[in-house]
């Protein structure tokens, strides 16, 4: 796949100039101007700018706009290119005006830089991924001894303080509880719905480690002596294990064939596949899968849409799903890494 280089760019995003200097805030602005590279904050970030930002200059700015003019003027840039989705207007407003530098939006620059992930990236994001798998651990734990007649909204509370291990690790998202019905919405928000035996529980949840995300999803029957969020579920309930079987079924096949040469479309077809064959492709409603890193969602989109070609250390998740409305919904996903040519689990 080849992937445009660009000498001249302005970055607004958090992750995006984090991968660029190991650093970043929420006031910044990052130039990139051939070998020349600034990192644009207020007086509140340069302290641990200087101390943590690598390879740049930091200048402190009262006026970030003013003072990214400035800098292009002086470096007498004729080009920078931004992306669109990343620019508030008013800020692309205001830096626009009165300069002789043209802007050229080309969107997901920066996503598409980072869509092969480096062997260090990778080490993070096992470590998230084993940090996540921890956390479902103790949700688990919690459940088999606490969670009967428990709340949707407050085991959404315990998985947030359980993922989290107490708070030592942020979130890549507010976790998704869902139980019987309202798993059957891909992402459904918590109610007072309450656990009760051989009920359905999905739990969809991930952690930051170094800020780069896990990303996983389980579907467990509810038998709070054996409860677990292990991928073999023996359910009380048939049509539940039907799915369930079904969706797992879907999953495993992607994750054993998914080879690098393949298109993404002909990844999302290895689950869509086998759950269209069941006769339940009309509730598999998403995509099979999207790039995970410094953000929960990058490159590759793994749908029936995307012509890109798979390579040795994008990681993605595999995530099929069937959602029957007003009954109950199961996804299973897991997160992998593409090495020597096929699928591994984080």
């Amino acid at each position: 796949m080849k992937r445009k280089t660009m000498k001249n760019y302005i970055l607004l995003n958090e992750n995006a100039i984090y991968y660029e200097c190991g650093f970043s805030c929420d006031n910044v602005v990052f130039l990139n101007l051939g070998n020349d590279k600034y990192f644009i904050t207020d007086a509140r970030y340069t302290v641990e700018a200087k101390e943590f930002a690598k390879g740049c200059e930091v200048v402190q700015s009262s006026d970030l706009v003013e003072d990214v003019k400035n800098i292009l003027k002086k470096s007498k840039i004729k080009k920078i290119t931004f992306d669109p989705n990343d620019f508030k207007l008013s800020f692309y407003q205001k830096v626009v005006e009165n300069t002789k530098t043209k802007f050229e939006a080309i969107e997901n620059f920066s996503k598409q830089k980072r869509i092969i992930k480096s062997d260090e990236e990778i080490e993070l994001l096992k470590r998230a991924a084993n940090i996540g798998r921890d956390g479902f651990k103790e949700l688990a734990k919690y459940i088999r001894k606490n969670g009967y007649n428990q709340s949707e909204n407050y085991l959404h509370f315990k998985a947030i303080e359980k993922l989290s291990h107490n708070g030592k690790y942020d979130l890549s998202f507010d976790p998704i509880v869902a139980i019987n019905k309202n798993a059957a919405k891909p992402h459904a928000l918590p109610t007072k719905t309450k656990l009760k035996l051989n009920d359905l529980v999905l739990v969809d949840a991930g952690v930051k480690y170094k800020r780069y995300c896990s990303d996983r999803t389980c579907t467990s029957n509810t038998n709070f002596e054996n409860f677990n969020f292990k991928r073999e579920q023996k359910f009380k309930n048939k049509k539940h294990q039907k799915i369930y079987d079904l969706v797992l079924k879907a999953q495993l096949n992607a994750i054993e064939k998914a080879r690098v040469g393949m298109k993404a479309s002909q990844i999302d077809q290895l689950t869509r596949e086998i759950i269209t064959k069941g006769g339940y492709g009309d509730y598999f409603v998403h995509s099979t899968g999207h790039g995970v890193g410094l953000d929960i969602h990058e490159f590759p989109n793994i749908n029936s849409k995307s012509d890109v070609i798979i390579e040795d250390n994008m990681v993605f998740t595999i995530e099929p799903g069937i959602y029957l409305p007003n009954e109950f919904g199961v996804r299973i996903e897991d997160t992998v890494v593409m090495k020597n040519g096929k699928a591994q689990i984080l």
